[in-house]
């Protein structure tokens, strides 16, 4: 079992999300299926389809015009929320402290915190790209967080809208240190996502990879025909 997540972004609406939960729904697999969709469709009834916001506050309540607390999502049914997307560490300067407390909030109201990780290509070319990751890990996990309410999704963020793929090799060296930094900090088995440019003709493969337990999927959950070859790739 695998687990497959959507990221919808800014795009959608609920006649869009209604659609694909009907076409979903007609789908035979044992994958757990997450859709992460804007705020304004978290309360569509969803079936057997998992939904998730894309981010929360890291506040529990007050003057924060704008932001939309974990106690506010959770109360519309949603059960996951994206937590420090490499869009909003890029464009809203969100730091592994500030993911640390908005996990923190999600586990505190009930939601299971998809926490994100990962290296911009500048990283990547001064040869920072291991400790770029296993610092998010360590610095980005709350302290009360356990192996079963919490995922790790790793994007290496110089491949998210480049139309650009790690190789296998460079796949399982991440994943197989976030695994171990997992282990030492006492969360072994919690689930790590990779997401970066998934789409069906390479889902399989990446997820064949050693420690690769699901995928988050960007633009290509959009469509049905675009997100259930990608959901039906692996059992």
């Amino acid at each position: 079992m695998k687990i497959i997540a959507g990221n919808w972004k800014m795009n959608g609406t609920k006649e869009n999300l209604i659609k694909m939960i009907h076409d979903l729904s007609e789908l035979s697999t044992e994958n757990k299926i997450i859709l992460c969709v804007p705020f304004t469709m978290l309360d569509t009834d969803s079936g057997k389809i998992s939904i998730g916001a894309q981010d929360v506050s890291q506040h529990a309540h007050g003057a924060y015009t704008g932001e939309v607390s974990a106690k506010m999502i959770a109360d519309t049914g949603a059960k996951y929320v994206i937590v420090g997307h490499s869009e909003c560490r890029q464009y809203h300067g969100d730091t592994n402290d500030t993911v640390r407390k908005k996990s923190a909030q999600a586990l505190a109201n009930g939601l299971t915190p998809i926490i994100c990780v990962g290296e911009t290509m500048d990283e990547k070319q001064a040869g920072k790209t291991m400790e770029i990751i296993e610092s998010g890990v360590r610095e980005s996990v709350p302290t009360d967080a356990s192996a079963d309410n919490i995922i790790i999704a790793y994007e290496p963020r110089w491949a998210i809208g480049a139309g650009l793929t790690p190789t296998r090799e460079e796949i399982a060296t991440a994943h197989t240190l976030i695994a171990k930094t997992l282990t030492e900090m006492g969360l072994d088995g919690a689930p790590v996502l990779y997401g970066a440019s998934v789409k069906g003709s390479n889902a399989a493969d990446i997820m064949s990879v050693t420690n690769v337990n699901g995928v988050l999927v960007g633009g290509a959950s959009l469509k049905s025909d675009d997100f259930i070859p990608i959901i039906t790739s692996v059992k």
